[in-house]
């Protein structure tokens, strides 16, 4: 099993997610991205040949990582595993400073609509500081794979990974 691993807004490629994955033991490839240097579109782009040239199996991302993994998993039909994911970008990164035109989020936001219920997870932290629509979040995902975690904030590290990983990737 081969993952990609797709790290949040302003975040590293060694995220939480991918301290866990490692530990398990699992393929993980994690790039270091530049969302504010980067276009939505090229980063998408690099993305897909991430999967197409390392036989990704599965994805995981973290807030605006999980954006672009529910973008992924639509288009291509991967499992995603989505972690605090910040589904509605172009609502979220002008409040941290995102400067860049957020165009192509809208756009890539339709994508969405083409998920598939057998290929999503989700993990949540109730108390997320970051990401304050998480309702939607359930509203559009929930399904057996859906966890909700009281006192889970947005970092990953708050949020019981190991046995979430565990349990999703070993079904």
């Amino acid at each position: 099993m081969k993952i990609l691993n797709i790290h949040g807004y302003m975040g590293s490629a060694e995220n939480s997610a991918c301290s866990v994955l490692k530990k398990a033991g699992y393929d993980v490839i994690s790039l270091q991205l530049d969302y504010d240097a980067v276009s939505p579109y090229n980063i998408l782009d690099m993305l897909v040949r991430q999967i197409s040239d390392n036989n990704i199996t599965h994805i995981v991302g973290t807030s605006l990582g999980g954006f672009f993994g529910a973008v992924l998993s639509a288009e291509l039909d991967v499992p995603v595993i989505l972690v605090n994911p910040c589904l509605m970008p172009f609502v979220y990164l002008p409040r941290l400073g995102f400067k860049s035109d957020i165009m192509p989020y809208i756009e890539m936001f339709g994508k969405i609509s083409d998920l598939k219920n057998k290929n999503i997870s989700t993990i949540i932290g109730e108390q997320d500081e970051v990401i304050d629509s998480h309702d939607f979040t359930r509203n559009l995902l929930e399904n057996s794979r859906f966890r909700s975690v009281p006192d889970g904030k947005h970092s990953g590290a708050t949020l019981p990974l190991e046995s979430y990983f565990r349990e999703v990737l070993s079904g």
